[in-house]
């Protein structure tokens, strides 16, 4: 005869499985059934955004390149044409957004636009690896791309250190180069 002590961890076991079972069945039956949020209209989950977030920094700290070399003209002028053919159609270009970066879920943010609040333009902020990484390896959930197989480390250096000036003035070229 099994003692007290032993069937009553046998029943607890038994019942915390059930429980994991049940709440696998749920998830599971509003996802097959419910109406999860998967369009981009849709409101989003709660913490959504810390879901993607949070392992997206980790990831990024731990990958995180240096520029292999500092801005200048010639870059940002390779950069913007670069940019201008890869970046505009979701980024907007300086004075035009593009139209459909409103209907993307996270909207698309305007890389040459000053924020709302301070003097930051777009991710002028950021550290150039971070953009890098970004552009390279693309962001799941929103929409971002991964530009490492269609571009060179250089092209997307370009790009990266161009948007890394986008709060300082442009020649003459590089604006010529982004709103043609």
């Amino acid at each position: 005869m099994a003692s007290d002590g032993g069937r009553k961890i046998g029943i607890f076991v038994a019942g915390a499985f059930f429980a994991v079972l049940m709440i696998f069945a749920c998830v599971w039956a509003y996802l097959k059934w419910g109406h999860p949020p998967v369009a981009v209209a849709d409101k989003a989950f709660p913490f959504e955004a810390d879901i993607v977030h949070v392992p997206l920094g980790a990831r990024i700290a731990r990958e995180m390149a240096t520029p292999p070399y500092a801005g200048s003209d010639e870059g940002y002028l390779s950069g913007a044409g670069t940019y201008k053919d890869s970046c505009a159609g979701c980024h907007g270009v300086p004075g035009q957004d593009a139209d459909q970066a409103k209907w993307m879920y996270p909207s698309a943010p305007q890389l040459f636009k000053k924020h709302a609040t301070g003097n930051v333009v777009g991710v002028s902020d950021d550290d150039p690896g971070v953009t890098f990484w970004k552009v390279k390896n693309g962001i799941r959930l929103t929409g971002m791309p991964a530009f490492g197989h269609l571009l060179s480390d250089e092209e997307i250096w370009d790009v990266t250190l161009l948007l890394k000036n986008a709060d300082q003035p442009m020649s003459t070229a590089v604006k010529g180069t982004l709103t043609k």
